[in-house]
């Protein structure tokens, strides 16, 4: 039996659970892709797939309607792939397990995909209705969003003659974004020497933290499960002698870590005193975190034998990176209150045999200090012996006064709901300010149902804003005329 049966609107969700036993991961957008190509074919509807498996599905315009301008519909196709820790789970081959409480969808152990698989849903669901009236749609589905933007940034904009964008990958109902930050990954590389290590091993990990979206929940100033294991390891140094031979965390630079654990060896006389701070770091962390990320844990366990160990050279450089490279807000804007106008969030630590490697993510709606946050980073790593490369480079989204769009939506909000829509920014980075980079004259908005917990275990999708939003979508459309 299907889990989302008798939810509303019934074919949306119909197409919602279709795509969640779809696995469809960021770089793992084949199928979902070939699926898209398929409903396009069973609904007699012209398609175009791109070698970046991008799919434009094209709808004629309804009776009445042949001389409105056409409307992009647009949403991304893969999701954030996290699990929790334990989770018997494989993204690449398995269907997400949907769970329903009441109003709210989640899935058993994982993200859900509601971001954008509610999106995809909402399009798939407006196409195959016949008794709906709206211009002609150009419905744009992306891949790899999550990973830097890379489906729009591959897309040609040829391919479409809308000026009209409706783009259906936001986060709260009634709530419509209207400009957004620009961004980039800056990865640092600094390389390792190693020494025979010959004490004992122990883990030493920081997890239970919430984590949650790099760009939209920054401002919660959850823990960052990286940065905090570069200030255990530092803490620890200043009374326990250690070498320190691995670390890692975190899965994706758009992710807030929500664990990292690092290696270390010290002679068996300092077992206890290791054992001892660790201890007192917890409850230094858990009382700072209480009210922001009460969840957070740092534990020490023994380890299987660590063959070597980072040379103290190597360790002092690491332990300086963790420790100096910031993390979080960086600055508010001062013409939007309550906006961050610029962060960064150290999302993927790894250690290989030759080089210890950081990834992270800078966001800013002003492109200058985007600009100044990366070459920080660039001086800190270089300082340390390593280098850094810039890497998924996205635009902003500026904000337009003349649009038409935002007052449809207002418009048809206020009918439908008997209240105020709210425009704003976010400090994400949406396609939007892609495709206002392609297309002269673009007119975009940005908008989805109530979706909390996105990019963790947590995700959550409430059935009756998503009922709401469709509504209000298939209004507008009516509108455009």
């Amino acid at each position: 039996m299907r889990k989302l049966d008798g939810l509303k609107p019934e074919r949306v969700f119909y197409y919602f659970e279709e795509i969640a036993g779809i696995p469809h991961g960021s770089k793992n957008t084949d199928e979902i892709s070939k699926y898209l190509c398929d409903f396009a074919q069973n609904h007699s509807l012209k398609f175009y797939r791109d070698s970046a498996d991008n799919v434009v599905i094209y709808k004629a315009a309804s009776a009445g309607y042949e001389n409105a301008d056409p409307v992009m519909l647009q949403g991304h196709m893969d999701m954030v792939c996290e699990k929790e820790d334990g989770a018997d789970f494989d993204f690449e081959k398995d269907g997400l397990r949907l769970l329903v409480d009441g109003d709210n969808v989640t899935a058993d152990g994982t993200t859900l995909g509601g971001d954008d698989g509610i999106a995809v849903a909402m399009i798939l669901a407006i196409l195959e209705d016949e008794s709906l009236k709206h211009p002609a749609i150009e419905a744009v589905i992306t891949s790899d969003e999550e990973i830097g933007l890379l489906g729009a940034k591959a897309f040609d904009a040829s391919k479409v003659s809308s000026k009209l964008l409706i783009n259906i990958d936001s986060e709260g109902e009634g709530v419509f974004l209207t400009s957004c930050a620009g961004g980039a990954d800056v990865e640092s590389v600094i390389p390792l020497e190693y020494k025979k290590n010959d004490k004992e091993c122990f883990e030493i990990c920081v997890k239970g933290l919430e984590g949650g979206h790099s760009g939209s929940e920054i401002d919660k100033e959850r823990g960052n499960a990286i940065s905090l294991l570069g200030r255990v390891l530092g803490m620890l140094s200043d009374e326990v002698s250690f070498d320190l031979c691995n670390l890692f965390g975190g899965q994706k630079t758009n992710a807030i870590p929500r664990k990292a654990l690092a290696y270390v060896a010290v002679f068996n006389e300092d077992e206890d005193a290791l054992c001892k701070k660790i201890d007192e770091i917890d409850a230094v962390l858990r009382n700072e975190f209480k009210t922001a990320d009460g969840g957070i844990r740092v534990c020490v366990s023994a380890a299987d034998m660590c063959e070597k160990a980072f040379s103290p050279a190597s360790k002092a450089r690491v332990l300086s990176f963790l420790r100096l490279l910031p993390q979080g807000v960086v600055n508010y804007s001062k013409d939007i209150e309550g906006l961050v106008e610029t962060s960064l969030n150290p999302g993927i630590m790894t250690c290989d045999e030759e080089s210890f490697v950081m990834k992270t993510s800078v966001r800013s709606s002003v492109e200058s200090r985007k600009k100044e946050i990366c070459d920080k980073i660039k001086v800190l790593t270089v300082l340390l012996g390593g280098q850094t490369r810039l890497y998924g480079e996205y635009p902003g989204w500026e904000y337009n006064p003349d649009s038409k769009l935002r007052g449809i939506f207002g418009d048809a909000y206020k009918e439908l709901f008997q209240k105020e829509a709210r425009f704003e920014a976010i400090h994400a980075g949406l396609e939007c300010g892609l495709f206002a980079g392609m297309i002269d004259g673009l007119d975009a908005i940005a908008l989805g149902p109530d979706l909390w917990d996105i990019h963790t275990p947590g995700e959550t999708l409430s059935v009756s804003s998503t009922e709401r939003t469709y509504n209000l979508v298939c209004s507008v459309l009516e509108k455009l005329k």
